[in-house]
């Protein structure tokens, strides 16, 4: 099922939710510069904003994190029952915030904002990402069940990579809206015998990856860690880009983080990291594309399919956000397509296709 163009003329109806009054009127007026976007109300809690989503019926709804009476997670998990809605959460840049941000993914959000803070320069700086989140979220597929993700106990068998051996195969794992819930869809169901290493790219701001690396650790069987300069890319294990960071793979097989400019707007780019995978690891490289907005990771997927390597898009259906997965099909032929919960199978597939027909190279 497609999503049906929204006519230009069309303004997505926005619903403020913030405890501060502050935050409320300053979200509102970053909103309201944009002739496309109307904030229809405002609310203070969890439990008022699921009183105005019935009376008030916004496209989108930004979400605080942290408020009395009912807090953003339970908020997006209550309003996805009630009526479902795109939620765009708007967050402290803490480790709590953070982790909080990544259950509230989880619960069904389709993207977050770092919260502003009161300076007006701090305010401009997020005006950008805000109008460009919920723009993106009126577009989103809201309301499917997804299966929960839990962090205890964590699974056995997690053994630390032999790091004097660089991985002979890669998978390059690449997402931005709605990737971090899709991606513990993915990961935690990737074996512990997996006979390759795996970098994985989402569009997210310094800090946040290093929560969802933890967050995918505790669910995984395979270790999984944010990206440190000069990494060995090693068999069986999961490596995060951080945020506002690039990653290069250097012929060596490790991993060469940098802050060159920005790749479609977005640093970490999947088109930067598979650009030099596909030159170091050829025919050994896998990439799965997964949700999100933009064309990013399409021209690295086409250099992965020249290269003699495996292309993986997740499908329209199971997509928040069928952008970069469309953009990747259209770049290449032999790609495959598939399901999210179908992702982690064809990885290891793909990695055990790749071992039986190139050898221990």
């Amino acid at each position: 099922m497609s999503v049906a163009p929204i006519p230009q003329h069309v303004k997505t109806r926005v619903l403020v939710v913030d405890d501060s009054p502050f935050m409320r009127r300053a979200l509102g007026r970053i909103l309201q510069t944009d002739d496309s976007i109307e904030v229809v109300g405002e609310a203070s809690n969890g439990l008022e904003a699921l009183r105005r989503l019935l009376e008030l019926r916004p496209d989108v709804i930004t979400m605080d994190v942290e408020m009395p009476r009912m807090d953003g997670v339970s908020a997006v998990a209550e309003i996805m029952r009630t009526r479902p809605t795109p939620v765009v959460m708007v967050s402290t840049l803490t480790t709590a915030g953070a982790d909080t941000t990544l259950r509230a993914l989880e619960a069904g959000a389709v993207d977050y904002v770092a919260k502003p803070g009161g300076m007006s320069h701090e305010l401009g700086d997020v005006s950008t990402a805000l109008v460009a989140a919920v723009t993106t979220a009126r577009h989103a597929r809201v309301g499917r069940a997804r299966k929960p993700a839990t962090v205890a106990p964590p699974p056995p068998r997690k053994q630390p990579p032999d790091s004097s051996e660089p991985a002979a195969r890669l998978v390059v794992i690449g997402a931005s809206t709605g990737g971090p819930p899709a991606l513990t869809r993915v990961v935690p169901h990737l074996p512990a015998s997996l006979e390759a290493a795996v970098l994985v790219v989402q569009h997210m701001p310094a800090g946040f990856t290093r929560a969802l690396a933890e967050r995918l650790c505790g669910l995984s069987e395979l270790p999984v860690r944010e990206a440190r300069e000069g990494d060995s890319l090693t068999p069986g294990r999961v490596l995060v880009v951080p945020g506002d960071f690039h990653a290069d793979v250097l012929p060596g097989r490790q991993i060469h983080l940098h802050q060159s400019e920005p790749l479609h707007g977005v640093r970490p780019s999947v088109d930067v990291t598979l650009r030099t995978a596909a030159e170091v690891y050829g025919t050994a490289t896998t990439t799965a594309i997964l949700t999100g907005m933009g064309r990013d990771g399409a021209r690295g997927a086409s250099l992965v399919e020249k290269a003699g390597g495996r292309v993986l898009v997740q499908d329209e259906e199971t997509s928040v956000i069928y952008g970069m997965p469309r953009a990747a099909k259209e770049a290449t032929r032999r790609h495959t397509e598939c399901r999210l919960e179908d992702m982690a199978n064809l990885i290891t597939h793909a990695v055990r296709q790749s071992v039986k027909g190139h050898g221990n190279e």
